[in-house]
């Protein structure tokens, strides 16, 4: 009966541990992306409605209310828990706790592709936007899509979500079907790219910092140190990612070393 259980609880948390399958975006590389849809890249929490519940992109169940997912198609959703722009540590905060609670209001399910539905994007936003119109959701909204004409319509657009503190643009063919993998038919569009590292070393402060700490040396995946010292605020600088964390960080480009150029701290990568 011992063994029974033990085996139980290891298939238990084999099943609930899934990863859902999710669709990754590759870079642009200037690629022509005339006729592609081309939408905001939100600074969110990646989610996946799998038909009944709504997980992480490493399997968590999200402690999400039953008032939020009321309505939810019994097909499976991918796409973002988003506010707005710049709130990221705050829609951290509301999806990170374990009892469901009126956080939620505050933010809304942002999809951006029904991934088991036959055809292309675009046939597979219209399943999901015909059952919006027949079933209320308050939470679950269609992440806006946009025509691209040509890569002066992508970059003036790029430009106004950066100029109002967006992260950057997703394009995708509109034929394209959904892979659970890097496509080269999903693209991100930014003026930065962005990556993790682990804090190694807090470097203290001097002049109105003494008090503080005014760097972090960090090691990427490859195992190159390199240090960090802009785009920490106020709060930041009195309480710095604990060594042994992983961050993210964005930069302009690898220089021959392997080093970013001008790495500037982003937040905390937190694992959900």
């Amino acid at each position: 009966m011992r063994l029974l259980i033990v085996l139980w609880c290891l298939l238990s948390s084999m099943l609930f541990a899934a990863k859902p399958e999710l669709m990754l975006l590759e870079d642009w590389e200037g690629q022509d992306v005339s006729g592609w849809l081309m939408s905001e890249k939100m600074d969110g929490v990646r989610a996946y409605w799998d038909g009944k519940k709504l997980v992480s992109r490493n399997g968590i169940e999200f402690s999400a209310p039953t008032w939020f997912t009321e309505g939810f198609p019994p097909f499976a959703v991918d796409g973002e828990l988003w506010s707005k722009r710049g709130d990221f540590e705050n829609i951290i905060s509301i999806v990170k706790k374990k009892e469901p609670h009126d956080g939620w209001k505050n933010i809304a399910f942002y999809a951006f592709d029904v991934p088991h539905e036959n055809g292309g994007l675009i046939q597979r936003l219209v399943k999901l936007e015909y059952y919006l119109k027949l079933n209320q959701a308050d939470y679950l909204k269609v992440a806006k899509q946009i025509t691209c004409k040509n890569e002066e319509h992508l970059k003036s657009f790029l430009q106004e979500i950066e100029k109002g503190g967006g992260e950057g643009v997703v394009v995708r063919s509109p034929d394209s079907k959904y892979i659970a993998k890097r496509d080269p038919n999903s693209l991100k569009v930014k003026n930065f790219h962005d990556a993790e590292c682990e804090v190694v070393e807090h470097h203290k402060g001097e002049g109105k910092y003494k008090n503080s700490f005014s760097s972090l040396t960090c090691r990427n995946d490859e195992g190159v140190f390199f240090d960090i010292g802009s785009g920490f605020n106020e709060v930041d600088r009195k309480n710095p990612p604990a060594i042994g964390s992983k961050i993210t960080y964005k930069f302009q480009e690898i220089t021959k070393g392997g080093k970013p150029r001008f790495p500037v701290y982003m937040r905390l990568k937190e694992e959900i």
